[in-house]
This record gives structure tokens, C-alpha cells and sequence, in this order.
């Protein structure tokens, strides 16, 4: 599952975003109401955690641009302050699937957000698969044609985002900005990455006669259903 953060405080985004991911969801943070429609408008994303008072475009105003574009991204509205009645209300009615007042506890905001992806997806389970790979979020349990695959929370969160672009190759950029968040990339961080993607696909594709992780040399990682030239 893949989540969008709407927070400008700085330090709530950095635990809330830690936390998520430990629970094995892909967690993507931006500032400002500007830059949550513009990442809604060329990326889908299953949910979108939205703090009310932001700068330039408030919560509110980023609910309205969604409901005028028929976006139907979940969203679970974040506020507190003297405020919080009035902007739940306007929240809701304007489109929102939950309201969450700060502040709150951590199982509280992953219990409304399990709550609100089942109502969303109608009940479904979410489940990713490629070929025998299948991955149960909300369970965070991974199986490979039924043998269960151990993972730490960032190997997790590294497949997922592999999973849910499967058959196209991901750049080390890519990876470096969704997955450990740097915008600007050094040497060292492709040493972690090169790491941690032996270590997958160890995990995944040891005692298989199908490779599904792959290096395309010069270009990033693809994972798919075959293994023509793999490396």
C-alpha cells in the first residue's frame, strides 16, 4: 500500500512516515497542498493521510481540487487546534473518509487506515502478486509459491514498490527519492542499495529455477515473471 503524507511539520512526517513503514507500507511525504496535487496528478496512490492547516493550498482546498477532478484517493484528514470541530465537519463533507484529531495515537492511525482501505476496496484483502510471489499488506506477509519469505520492514517496503511496478524497470533514483528518501544522491547510497537488492533477491529467488529480481546493468531493477538476462 502505497500512502501519501500531507504534513509540514517536519518532525511528525519523519515519525509517522518511520512508523508506517515498519508496518510494511510504502510511505511517500511532501509539505504542501502544491506538492500533494501535483504527485496525485502523475502518481496513483492508495491512500492520502491530509493535515488540515498547511501552507498556501490548505487540506481543505486540496480536498476540493480532488473532488473537482473526481480523484477518488481515499483521504484521512489530520487536525487539531481550536478549529477541529469546524474542519471536521468541512472535511467530511467535502469528500474525506476519516478524521483523525491531534493528537493521536500510532495504532489509532493504523486502525482507521486499515478500516478505511477495507471500505474503500470493498472489503478485499490487499494482495500484490507477480507470478508465485504474493504479497499479503495487510498481513505483511510475503510467500513465494507458498514458502513464506522472511523480510526486514525495508525489504518489504523495497518489493512492494518493485511489485507494484513490475515489468518495468525502477531506477536507482527512483528507489534512493520513494524508498530512502534522498533527493540528491552519493556513492554510499549505492552501496545500501546494491545491499539490500542482493539480499531480496537472495531471499527471493534462491532455490528457484525462475529468477524474478533482476539488475538491468546501467538502468536500475525490474522484477517480473522471467528470468531472460538475468544478472
Amino acid at each position: 500500500m502505497h500512502i501519501l503524507m500531507v504534513e509540514d511539520d517536519a518532525d511528525l512526517a519523519d515519525t509517522l512516515t518511520i512508523g508506517l513503514e515498519g508496518e510494511g507500507y510504502t510511505c511517500t511525504a511532501v509539505r504542501t497542498g502544491e506538492d500533494a496535487l501535483s504527485r496525485l496528478a502523475t502518481t496513483r496512490y492508495d491512500l492520502v493521510l491530509l493535515d488540515v492547516e498547511l501552507p498556501g493550498a490548505s487540506g481543505l482546498d486540496v480536498l476540493d481540487a480532488l473532488s473537482r477532478e473526481k480523484n477518488l484517493t481515499p483521504v484521512v484528514i489530520m487536525s487539531g487546534g481550536r478549529r477541529e470541530w469546524a474542519d471536521r465537519v468541512k472535511g467530511l463533507d467535502g469528500g474525506a473518509d476519516d478524521y483523525l484529531v491531534k493528537p493521536f495515537e500510532f495504532d489509532e492511525l493504523l486502525a482507521r487506515i486499515r478500516a478505511v482501505l477495507r471500505r474503500t476496496q470493498g472489503g478485499a484483502v490487499p494482495v500484490l502478486r507477480v507470478a508465485d510471489l504474493v504479497i499479503d499488506l495487510e498481513a505483511r506477509r510475503v510467500t513465494r509459491a507458498g514458502r513464506e519469505v522472511e523480510l526486514t520492514p525495508r525489504e518489504l517496503e523495497l518489493l512492494t514498490h518493485l511489485v507494484r511496478h513490475a515489468g518495468r524497470v525502477v531506477t536507482r533514483e527512483e528507489l534512493a527519492t520513494e524508498i530512502w528518501r534522498q533527493t540528491r544522491r552519493a556513492t554510499p547510497l549505492d552501496n545500501v542499495l546494491d545491499v539490500h537488492v542482493s539480499n531480496l533477491r537472495k531471499k527471493l529467488d534462491d532455490g528457484f529455477d525462475v529468477s524474478l529480481l533482476r539488475t538491468v546493468r546501467g538502468e536500475g531493477f525490474v522484477l517480473d515473471g522471467g528470468d531472460e538476462g538475468a544478472s
